[in-house]
């Protein structure tokens, strides 16, 4: 985060709305070139790309372009997909993925380009679900791909429900709401003072999991925010069963991992692919005190269940917001949102 809100109205769109499956941009087909053409965005703020030169810079198959604006990030993209890149390599960390992914949804629609990420930021979440290593080169993850490994997901897709939303459209990975955007401001503390990647989440959650068994009523880590959720095929709202009022909830949590970091199984041991959202309507004690076997084992029953703590996969959700949403440590304004999947993603891993 960066201490503002992003707002949807910064983003740049010049063409179709990438939720109708079309794209903003006439590109050339790709094809099996003997060289490979690959497009880099490289984030020079990303905490380990400070003070160090792009890797492979003088190859002439390789563009590396360092976009300072969203506005400049869309225009680098166009000019990657007019060239029909090969691969689009991301040399940052999560926030750098999100960006590149929501500034792309009108240019490449569904057909992107194979995805590199090089993971270069503070947590790198992304990169504990595809399984890359902590420490990845250009020249690594070429040969992996030269070599054919690659796993495809499907990220987030949020757009407002309500208004202007041509083309208006954020995607990322893991979206949280409550004491989620509260856990995020920690998290950027714990970067502060030199915490990073799985041990940050860790020192996180921990200290968020203390501050909701021990605070007080006017603790931030025990509020709750309003919140609806409904199902948009049906048009039926989420149950509240727990504790509070029946219009707020302390956390919601949606994502398309299948692997979260230190090996946190909070949707089960085996999570399908797709949209998935946990649901905690109240912040009960006892509930909390189990927090950790939940993230670390999955345990879940029917007894949590009735005392307000969901989990379940989804296909299209409406969210009704009354506080911000964090999506990959960004802040988002309230409001009233439609959020589902988006197009298939194709990442080179090792």
């Amino acid at each position: 985060m960066h201490g503002s809100i992003y707002e949807f109205e910064t983003l740049p769109t010049f063409g179709k709305s990438s939720r109708s499956g079309k794209t903003g941009s006439a590109h050339p087909a790709r094809r099996g070139r003997a060289v490979p053409l690959v497009g880099i965005i490289r984030n020079p703020r990303s905490h380990r790309n400070k003070g160090l030169a792009p890797e492979m810079a003088e190859c002439s198959n390789i563009l590396t372009e360092t976009p300072r604006t969203r506005e400049e990030l869309y225009l680098t993209l166009d000019g990657f997909a007019r060239r029909g890149i090969d691969y689009l390599v991301i040399d940052g960390g999560d926030g750098t993925v999100r960006d590149a992914l929501s500034c792309g949804a009108d240019i490449f629609g569904e057909d992107w380009p194979t995805l590199i990420v090089l993971p270069k930021g503070k947590t790198n979440a992304l990169t504990v679900d595809l399984g890359l290593p902590n420490h990845w080169s250009l020249a690594e993850a070429l040969s992996a791909a030269h070599r054919g490994n690659t796993q495809t997901r499907r990220p987030l897709r949020i757009a407002p429900a309500e208004g202007d939303t041509e083309g208006r459209c954020v995607q990322g990975f893991i979206l949280g709401t409550g004491a989620f955007a509260v856990a995020t401001e920690a998290g950027q503390e714990a970067h502060r003072r030199g915490a990073f990647n799985s041990f940050a989440v860790g020192l996180t959650v921990l200290w968020g999991i203390l501050q909701t068994l021990f605070g007080g009523t006017g603790n931030p880590w025990r509020k709750c925010t309003p919140t609806r959720i409904a199902d948009r095929a049906t048009g039926r709202n989420l149950p509240h069963p727990g504790r509070g009022r029946a219009n707020e909830r302390f956390m919601t949590v949606a994502t398309t991992f299948e692997k979260f970091p230190l090996g946190a199984r909070p949707f089960g041991r085996d999570p399908a692919p797709g949209l998935k959202m946990a649901v905690i309507d109240w912040p009960v004690r006892w509930i909390m005190a189990l927090l950790p076997l939940v993230l670390l084992f999955g345990l879940y029953g029917r007894f949590m269940a009735r005392n307000g703590t969901q989990r379940f996969y989804a296909n299209e959700l409406e969210l009704d917001i009354g506080g911000p949403f964090i999506l990959d440590g960004e802040a988002f304004p309230a409001g009233r949102y439609v959020l589902d999947e988006g197009p298939q993603l194709t990442f080179v891993v090792p």
